[in-house]
């Protein structure tokens, strides 16, 4: 048996996306039979961007998926884990979702123990705590623990924790200052613990983090350093842009 990481790109997306394509479709056809030209028109334009959309949708899920030829999430998990090894202790993961990355640091930290955090929201309704826990025992991985928390303000006191790793959650968060949300994980980190946290930090979504790094480091924070994913580390910088991924980028570092 296998363990199901879901997909990033949610079925329901996609389905949603195609049958208002089909509406759309239905409304331009009976503006031409009505003769309404200007109907017509602005149906059939939005019936293509839908298509387009919805076909958008079908390249992500089928460059995601776990059973996919492109396998573009194990690459991305797989490797933001890599930067955690050896850790002994407790670690953080914000933002589990299905519980792929807290797997496989516990993979390669067998001496730590692993704690998910998601809130487990409606818009990826396929994710839970039930299934993290499901793939957990199908992997055979036993130093692991899901919870139910908010990334905005995380349910643990200051310096828990040894480690956190987190990926691709905080530009999903909205309303929220991106870089406040990190200080926020931080705030749980151990003086002398590592933390790794692969995001679109895009300027437009993070703001400075050139700057930002630099005021890690004027606090205290050492090796601190940006490291960009999308140029050939994770993926190639066609697939980032093709993908909406471009500005994926590892900021690591020890508190």
């Amino acid at each position: 048996m296998k363990a199901n990481y879901e997909n990033w790109m949610p079925k329901n997306l996609i389905f949603s996306s195609f049958a208002a394509c089909l509406i759309s479709a239905y409304l331009a056809y009976e503006g031409y039979v009505k003769e309404m030209k200007a109907l017509t028109i602005l149906f059939a334009i939005v019936t293509l961007l839908l298509l387009a959309l919805t076909c958008w949708g079908i390249l992500l899920y089928r460059a995601f998926s776990y059973d996919g030829k492109r396998q573009l999430s194990r690459q991305i998990i797989e490797g933001t884990a890599s930067y955690l090894k050896d850790i002994k202790g407790d670690i953080l993961d914000v933002g589990c979702g299905s519980g792929a990355l807290a797997i496989a640091v516990a993979k390669n930290n067998p001496d730590a123990n692993i704690f998910g955090v998601d809130r487990w929201g409606r818009e990826y309704a396929a994710f839970s705590k039930a299934l993290c826990e499901e793939n957990a025992r199908i992997e055979g991985v036993a130093n692991t623990c899901f919870i139910e928390g908010n990334a905005v303000r995380l349910l643990y006191e200051d310096e828990r924790f040894d480690a956190i790793v987190s990926n691709y959650v905080y530009h999903n968060i909205t309303g929220v200052n991106k870089q406040e949300l990190i200080l926020e994980s931080l705030r749980t980190l151990k003086k002398g613990g590592t933390f790794v946290i692969h995001d679109v930090m895009s300027k437009r979504r993070f703001g400075n983090m050139e700057g930002f790094a630099k005021k890690l480091k004027a606090i205290g924070y050492q090796d601190v350093r940006l490291i960009r994913t999308d140029d050939g580390l994770f993926m190639t910088k066609a697939e980032a842009r093709l993908y909406g991924l471009t500005g994926s980028t590892i900021l690591i570092g020890i508190k």
